[in-house]
């Protein structure tokens, strides 16, 4: 009968679609990302000298040392440490421009960094969308750098390649500014600190 026919032809439709949207397709996907992308796969995860994690390279983490660059502000606040449990989620504060709140918050940065001797930009004050933004605009860690150098004994010579080496620049060529990833600069500054006193 028709209608019998049809119906299995539908159930056999349905099963294939199933068979290839959600094994067949998904397992591609992991064996690429696996093989020819594992890094950016797993997280882009940073491991540390010792081997352990210290975070991943695309989301954004607090650094209050003066002997680091610090990160854009953020209204989500992650617990650190092995141990620790996420007390947030990426996401913006969500306060309208009049709200005085966000006013305060704005003003508190912007003196805290008047302290530092530094001139408050909009990427050092202004908290990214997402909240987890891992990168810094060039002219946000230049202004940092008499401060790193100074803390860790260094001529900002010795940083400024740094820098340009952890920058990363437009996406394809032509979206959005070039920034600096924060924590792989970080990192990258205590691996040639350790090189230097193993060489001392």
């Amino acid at each position: 009968m028709p209608i019998i026919r049809e119906t299995i032809r539908a159930i056999f439709i349905t099963l294939m679609l199933w068979l290839l949207t959600a094994i067949i397709y998904p397992l591609i996907i992991l064996v690429v990302g696996q093989v020819f992308f594992f890094y950016q796969a797993n997280g882009s995860i940073r491991a540390g000298q010792n081997g352990e994690p210290i975070g991943s390279a695309l989301i954004g983490q607090v650094f209050t040392s003066e002997r680091y660059f610090h990160s854009r502000p953020s209204t989500v606040r992650y617990s650190q440490g092995k141990k620790a449990k996420p007390t947030g989620i990426s996401g913006a504060s969500n306060l309208a421009a009049s709200n005085p709140e966000l006013l305060n918050r704005i003003v508190e940065q912007a003196n805290q960094l008047r302290d530092e001797n530094l001139q408050p930009i909009a990427d050092i004050i202004y908290t990214s969308a997402s909240g987890l933004d891992p990168h810094i605009s060039l002219k946000a860690a230049r202004q940092q750098l008499t401060r790193v150098a100074s803390a860790r004994g260094v001529k900002e010579d010795e940083i400024l390649p740094l820098i340009n080496k952890f920058t990363d620049g437009r996406f394809l060529g032509i979206f959005g500014e070039p920034g600096v990833n924060v924590l792989r600069l970080n990192y990258a500054l205590d691996v040639q600190d350790f090189s230097r006193k193993l060489n001392q």
